[in-house]
């Protein structure tokens, strides 16, 4: 019986996502409440750092931290100190694939504080964070250099087209030398620019992707919703932004990325100017049974609270350690203009800790030396660990 029986052919049908759809009317009565706050708190700590002398320091501080809460949030533990030592190079043991997921939270917010306001939700911005082409068009980057006037103008104000100027070796034998370096930095060229003849992506491993997964086309449907949002407050945009995002899943190995790019949100919507919002923070602080609610208004409502609770606790932090920084400053007074407890004391504040090793490093002095500093400017130790000691203001 069982040999006679043929097998039948199953055809496997492929699930497509579903859409993501912005509530059409909005829930105002479940929504008033959570904006007003985080309309509020986000305002408040953004005017506090427009002038705060530690803006510089806060936001490089929170940048660990936000990092570690990322990962905290997939259920990964990375200490902040491993995270800081192993962004220094001065990793004390060889680094977890945790620990190099949270290095690549923390580059990509490095990344998109330090660059333009528009530039993270761009095609550029989003190929460069996807790690397609970071770069961009090349083209047009050389249009935007002409224009800032990077390339050097002729006569008649325009760039020269010209070879560069080139002195003709004396020695016949440098020749093939020189010919060979010009050759290499045409290669190079032509890499940066994607002209490499017969270059072709590597294929995925279907072990490891879903081949059928088809990021552009979510990237795009997540743009879309956030074209829905321009005429919203921004708060409330950066929490459908957020909500969708986790509908839409567009990266399937990075899909920490949509938070921060909802960080970039408010920062292009003119709601941060100052700072690059730590969400993963403020989404840590939700209770873990209100984290993930099913209704549309309560997932929305949760978005809003979380960007409260990482204003907050930004501006909680912001005051201490502004008060640190004023009782450490105390110490400086009467010492001589060489004195490097000055550039210490701002070292210390883009930190979460400091070693001796690190503080040597960026001061350009020895590890003796970091520590008679630190020994002087009364730093609190903060790790306790034997193999190295390191200092910081908690």
């Amino acid at each position: 019986m069982i040999a006679s029986v043929t097998p039948i052919p199953v055809k496997v049908i492929n699930i497509l996502h579903s859409g993501y759809q912005i509530p059409d009317p909005l829930p105002w009565a479940a929504l008033a409440g959570p904006l007003a706050a985080a309309e509020d708190a986000v305002a408040r700590l953004d005017e506090r750092l427009a002038k705060s002398p530690t803006r510089a320091g806060w936001a490089a501080r929170t940048h660990f931290t936000d990092s570690c809460a990322c990962l905290w949030l997939e259920g990964e533990l990375v200490h902040l100190e491993d995270l800081v030592l192993h962004d220094a190079g001065m990793d004390v043991r060889t680094p977890t694939h945790e620990l190099t997921r949270a290095h690549a939270v923390l580059r990509a917010r490095r990344r998109i504080a330090d660059a333009k306001s528009d530039w993270a939700l761009s095609a550029a911005g989003l190929a460069g964070l996807r790690g397609r082409g970071g770069r961009g068009n090349p083209e047009e980057e050389t249009g935007d250099r002409n224009e800032k006037g990077d390339e050097p103008l002729g006569g008649d104000g325009v760039a020269d087209a010209v070879e560069p100027f080139r002195v003709t070796p004396a020695d016949d034998r440098l020749a093939d030398v020189f010919a060979a370096v010009d050759a290499a930095i045409v290669q190079v060229d032509r890499t940066l620019a994607g002209e490499i003849a017969g270059r072709r992506t590597p294929e995925k491993d279907p072990l490891v992707y879903d081949l059928d997964w088809d990021e552009d086309e979510r990237i795009n449907a997540w743009r879309v919703i956030i074209d829905q949002t321009r005429n919203l407050p921004p708060t409330l945009a950066a929490a459908i932004a957020a909500d969708a995002w986790s509908a839409l899943e567009p990266l399937q190995h990075t899909p920490w990325l949509g938070r921060i790019l909802t960080a970039a949100l408010l920062r292009q919507r003119g709601k941060t100017r100052w700072h690059l919002s730590c969400l993963h923070d403020g989404l840590k602080a939700v209770p873990r049974e209100r984290r993930w609610p099913r209704e549309a208004a309560s997932r929305l409502a949760v978005q809003l609270e979380a960007i409260t609770a990482a204003a907050e606790a930004g501006l909680k932090d912001h005051d201490r350690w502004l008060t640190a920084r004023t009782l450490l400053a105390r110490k400086l007074d009467g010492r001589r203009s060489t004195s490097r407890l000055p550039a210490l004391l701002d070292y210390v504040l883009s930190r979460p800790i400091v070693s001796a090793g690190m503080i040597a490093e960026e001061l350009k002095i020895t590890p003796r030396a970091a520590q008679d500093l630190v020994g002087e400017l009364g730093l609190r130790e903060a790790t306790g660990r034997g193999r190295y000691r390191a200092w910081g203001i908690l």
